[in-house]
């Protein structure tokens, strides 16, 4: 049976590259895409000099700050960003019409009617870097889950393959928590059972995985022995549809609290009309002073679009479940379950929160 040949390209810090290619003075400096420690920002993305400091996306920018005193703020150009990744995916599409973007910095592509899936990612990168100026790291592999590992190995401007006799043993030599999927706190209770390499992984039966981790237990086997079936999917379903909103200065008024959350929800409208969809699942973020998190979520049965049938759920959403003597440092609002808006009808709704 002939094997897939699926590649995973990565760009490499590419908001960061992106701003270190057009701004000399970036070059070689630390610098973070994203908001000041004064605006309550974090960090979108840090150059490789910054991550030598143990600087890394989605941290407090504070943090950023004590980490690297001299590290170097940058307000993010999303709309560059996006046009940049618009050409990678122009190239993409000349090797191959199956290419599923997961982000506007990487994508799975789907090869395996060429003759080299190497050489065609060679091709790749260096098409990146002669129309972009920036560097790609790819993995190739037999499946999603493989190359997806596979394009971490050597970054950055990295190239790694896994061949199909290699993937058993590489899995086994992998730490618990670099496999992708495996999130710290799924890595701290398997390391409990004692599995703390992949080897150790594999040693457990499907049975056994699904007793400890759910229905997620049979995916965890299946990668443990490079075993997956993915399609590279071009025609990618997105998910959910969402905004969210940081404060300068924490909000302890409920009443505050509520109007900006309505500009919020107004917002989600706007993207959902755009997207031309709506969605039967209204879920609630809120980020407290200390960084906890919490999400809260409510299904209908009727799918929404309008902020007038979202507001009021989310706002007894947030009401429901805010803490006693609340600091709040961020909101957000995501719809999700997204069907097609059907030329934007809609219907009115009355939700009561029980």
């Amino acid at each position: 049976m002939e094997h897939r040949k699926i590649l995973h390209v990565d760009m490499d810090a590419f908001y960061a590259s992106i701003e270190q290619r057009d701004h000399v003075e970036y070059r070689d400096r630390p610098i973070v895409v994203g908001g000041r420690p004064d605006q309550r920002g974090a960090v979108a993305a840090a150059s490789y000099e910054a991550r030598r400091y143990g600087i890394h996306s989605a941290m407090p920018s504070r943090v950023a700050v004590q980490r690297c005193p001299h590290v170097v703020f940058v307000r993010p150009r999303f709309e560059v960003y996006r046009q940049v990744s618009a050409q990678i995916r122009a190239i993409f599409r000349d090797y191959t019409d199956l290419v599923e973007p997961l982000s506007l910095d990487e994508a799975y592509l789907d090869v395996t009617g060429r003759d080299s899936a190497i050489a065609t990612a060679k091709a790749i990168k260096q098409r990146i870097a002669d129309t972009t100026e920036l560097t790609a790291s790819a993995g190739v592999s037999i499946n999603k889950f493989l190359a997806k590992m596979a394009s971490d190995v050597n970054k950055p401007n990295g190239l790694f393959v896994i061949l199909p006799g290699d993937a058993m043993a590489f899995i086994a030599n992998l730490p618990i928590e670099k496999f992708h999927g495996i999130g710290p706190a799924t890595a701290r209770k398997m390391k409990q059972l004692g599995i703390e390499t992949g080897a150790q992984l594999q040693q457990y039966g499907e049975a056994d995985l699904v007793k400890h981790f759910g229905k997620v237990g049979r995916h965890y086997f299946h990668i443990a022995h490079a075993q997956d079936n993915r399609q590279v999917n071009p025609n990618r379903i997105r998910k959910s549809v969402g905004a969210e909103r940081s404060f300068t200065e924490d909000l302890s008024n409920v009443g505050a609290m509520a109007t900006a959350l309505g500009a919020i929800v107004a917002e989600v409208e706007t993207r959902l009309i755009k997207a031309k969809k709506m969605g039967h699942t209204l879920t609630v973020k809120i980020k407290y002073a200390d960084y906890r998190q919490v999400t809260r979520s409510r299904t209908v049965d009727v799918p929404m679009q309008r902020a007038t049938d979202m507001e009021p759920l989310a706002q007894a959403l947030l009401t429901h479940h805010l803490e006693p003597h609340p600091e709040v440092r961020l909101l957000g609002v995501a719809m999700g379950n997204l069907v097609p808006a059907e030329g934007g009808k809609y219907q009115q709704l009355s939700l009561p929160m029980e």
